[in-house]
């Protein structure tokens, strides 16, 4: 939630401070907000402010109206109001003095800190926690004359997930920034620096960044960064290189983020598999270093994840159970840490998360390892906190993703843990090393697979723009089709703002059939013929069941599947493939729906209300 930029450059004024920060929070606007604002300041010791509720635009309408000083530093905030609601006064930055300053987070004990500020005469303008946070900063600052200073003593103080950035008129070359459980990160240039709560902020200035750590501040001026843990003392930061630029971050020419983004899928999925597999075509993960012994002795695994991950880890049960005879448990990380989970040292916990800076996720974490598990995170965003605090990593390849409803990390997600499932497999020697080749074959060949979807998808286009007042879709599918189904409702509810349901289709007639009415649309998602048992034709008489019932049925099923017509009102084929590996495909028909009938309902499927795309507070 919430987007933040930082610069410092020339000690010339000028309007490059503004453009940057404005640019880095247009960059930022997919991770959702309410109110933008920026701070400047100038080397003839002005500090300059300007904050809006709304849209970006109505910020940039507000400067154009009243321009702002030229300056040598900035800060910009885009604000998802938690403490107070959505309004001019609310958004930050935050004054104090001298000082301006802006949050990610929540401060849990600003009461506390309130009540002590409002005890000594302080006067409060808005209803936030960081209003707080800003006041306590210019009181340190007055007392040491040092923002660095007066930065890390206030940080020590707060509770709860914060990110802070800092500016004071008394210094116009330096930035100042702080975090605890919340993302920042440093990018490096020449004769000017960057913070940005993602590398998306300064992507389109500098790909080298530094990866700051948990409890750390860091203080950026023209020509140098300095990293110090919250006691005051020189902290390391690794130094890495962005591995994708501008350019990604654009439509590349569609009509959306997510339209572009689910274009994206069949890379997304072959660049997750590339570099996985030695000379020998052993399969080599060399991000995962935990040892393998402690591997081989693992006798759970358990995935936490929040929303469409969670559906990625129900799909990567069924395959890592078939595979490694591992008994998989799929948990909300919201849940898990409540309810006094059965895990220990011969548990392996899989946190899955795009961003890997989920607040839920990552506390979940945090209590796994304190009951001795070891821990393997699935992530998409090098630097990110939730694999800095895990045990290992393998990361997704899908390159940003910036519509707020997950697509393209969802597949590559997918495919990561299949990779895991086959390592382990490998490992334990549950599998021969010529199957896991002939899996790994069938993998490489599905972003092919997943291009003809997409090439195809012009009929499930043309049905969602004509299904736009719809009011209610319902969703069925069993074994691996049954988390694709209930992705399928959740993409619907996220972007076009209707009743969306998926059941396990097995359930139909343990209740849901009651639903069913002339008209209603259910889409069902058809296992192969050639799967394993009766699946397929339980699922066919499940299909039968509603469209006697006077449901419309939108069946999903492979090639050659002609057992399904006689019985669907509309049928959109996807391409043979192992049953296992199927909701990489069955699935993109799903996205391309919601999508699209979003857009046919005129709705902004990049940035749904009430959303947002990193949710970095519980």
């Amino acid at each position: 939630m919430c987007g933040i930029v930082g610069y410092v450059g020339s000690q010339t004024a000028s309007d490059r401070p503004l453009d940057v920060v404005l640019e880095g929070l247009r960059r930022l606007e997919y991770r959702g907000y309410d109110s933008a604002g920026v701070a400047l300041v100038g080397p003839d010791g002005e500090l300059d402010t300007a904050k809006k509720a709304g849209k970006l635009a109505n910020l940039v309408e507000e400067l154009d109206a009243h321009p702002l000083a030229e300056a040598t530093a900035a800060i910009g905030h885009t604000r998802w109001a938690t403490h107070g609601g959505p309004t001019d006064v609310n958004a930050h930055p935050h004054v104090s003095g001298r000082l301006a300053l802006i949050h990610n987070g929540i401060v849990e004990n600003f009461a506390t800190l309130k009540a002590e500020l409002l005890a000594e005469g302080v006067e409060f303008e808005s209803e936030t926690d960081t209003e707080v946070a800003a006041h306590l900063v210019s009181r340190a600052y007055d007392r040491t004359g040092d923002l660095t200073k007066a930065v890390t003593e206030v940080a020590r103080t707060l509770h709860g997930t914060f990110t802070l950035l800092a500016v004071h008129a008394d210094a116009p070359d330096v930035v100042v920034g702080a975090r605890h459980d919340s993302p920042l990160v440093v990018g490096l240039g020449e004769g000017e620096n960057f913070l940005g709560s993602d590398v998306a902020a300064f992507i389109a200035h500098t790909r080298e960044a530094l990866e700051l750590g948990q409890d750390q501040v860091v203080t950026i001026t023209p020509t140098a960064v300095t990293v110090t843990d919250f006691d005051g003392k020189p902290a390391d930061a690794r130094r890495y290189t962005v591995d994708w630029d501008a350019a990604a971050a654009e439509k590349g020419g569609f009509p959306s983020f997510m339209d572009k983004e689910i274009h994206d899928q069949p890379h997304a999925v072959a660049d997750t598999l590339l570099g996985r597999t030695d000379a020998h075509g052993r399969l080599v993960l060399d991000e995962i270093r935990i040892d393998e012994s402690v591997l081989r002795s693992v006798d759970k695994i358990v995935v936490i994840a929040c929303g469409t991950a969670a559906y990625a880890g129900h799909v990567a049960k069924y395959a890592i159970e078939h595979w490694c005879r591992i008994p998989v448990e799929v948990e909300l990380a919201h849940e898990f840490r409540y309810r006094d989970p059965v895990v220990n040292e011969q548990t392996l916990v899989v946190a899955v998360s795009q961003s890997g800076e989920t607040m839920d996720t990552l506390m979940a974490v945090r209590h796994a390892r304190e009951q001795g598990a070891k821990v393997l995170a699935i992530v998409n965003t090098h630097g990110s906190t939730i694999p800095r605090e895990s045990d290992a990593v393998l990361y997704t390849h899908a390159g940003p993703e910036i519509a707020v409803a997950s697509t393209k990390a969802f597949l590559a997600q997918i495919t990561a843990a299949y990779l895991l499932g086959l390592y382990l497999a490998q490992l334990r020697g549950n599998k021969f090393a010529d199957e896991v080749t002939a899996i790994l074959d069938e993998l490489r060949a599905m972003p092919d697979k997943i291009q003809q979807v997409i090439d195809r998808s012009g009929r499930v286009r043309e049905i969602a723009r004509w299904m736009a007042d719809t009011q209610s879709v319902l969703f069925l599918g069993r074994h691996v089709g049954f988390p694709v189904a209930m992705e399928g409702a959740l993409k619907l509810k996220e972007l076009a703002y209707i009743h969306a349901e998926g059941f396990a289709a097995g359930e139909l007639k343990h209740g849901p059939i009651a639903l069913i009415e002339p008209g209603q649309p259910v889409f069902v998602v058809v296992p192969s013929p050639r799967g394993r048992d009766s699946l397929h034709s339980k699922v066919v008489s499940n299909i039968q069941e509603i469209r006697a019932r006077g449901a419309r049925t939108l069946v999903i099923a492979e090639d050659g599947d002609e057992a399904v017509r006689p019985y669907a009102d509309e049928v959109f084929y996807v391409p043979q493939a192992p049953t296992l590996l199927a909701p990489l495909l069955a699935v993109v028909p799903l996205q391309v729906f919601a999508c699209e009938l979003a857009t046919a309902k005129g709705l902004d499927v990049d940035q749904p209300r009430n959303l947002a795309k990193s949710v970095t507070v519980e």
